[in-house]
């Protein structure tokens, strides 16, 4: 728990506007792709296909579009920030781990590392000071 606090002063103490831009545009990325992945079952159900054997297959269809949905918004707006980066966590995974077990697709390869290492970086950093959290966590 010290650790987390320390973070986050640290994270308070060199709050730039830039990052808080990143954080919400990390949350509106999430939050689209949550809304792609529920109107298009269709190019979902593709891109799970090499692991449609696995026990759960179809679990993991009904886990992403809500995290990614869920997760966005609360990204947005800074609130519980670190956890919903931690729920994405295992989606970005598995979206580079499909890349590698099916068929080779670059650009996606390409957009789920760096959306991993934003979410890394977020997870770190936790949502700064112009945020939700910050704000809630002053009026106490």
């Amino acid at each position: 728990m010290g650790t987390i606090k320390s973070l986050n002063k640290w994270a308070n103490a060199h709050t730039y506007y830039p990052l808080d831009l990143l954080r919400v545009g990390l949350g509106v990325f999430l939050f689209v792709k949550g809304i792609d992945i529920m109107s298009n079952h269709q190019q979902m159900i593709e891109v799970i296909r090499p692991i449609e054997d696995i026990p759960g297959g179809m679990g993991i269809l009904h886990y992403v579009a809500p995290a990614h949905f869920v997760g966005g918004f609360l990204i947005v707006i800074g609130l519980l920030t670190r956890w919903a980066v931690l729920a994405q966590l295992p989606i970005l995974i598995g979206a580079i781990l499909v890349n590698f077990i099916g068929t080779m697709n670059t650009t996606n390869l390409i957009l789920a590392l760096c959306v991993l290492l934003v979410c890394v970086f977020f997870l770190l950093y936790g949502s700064g000071k112009h945020s939700a959290d910050y704000y809630l966590k002053m009026q106490k």
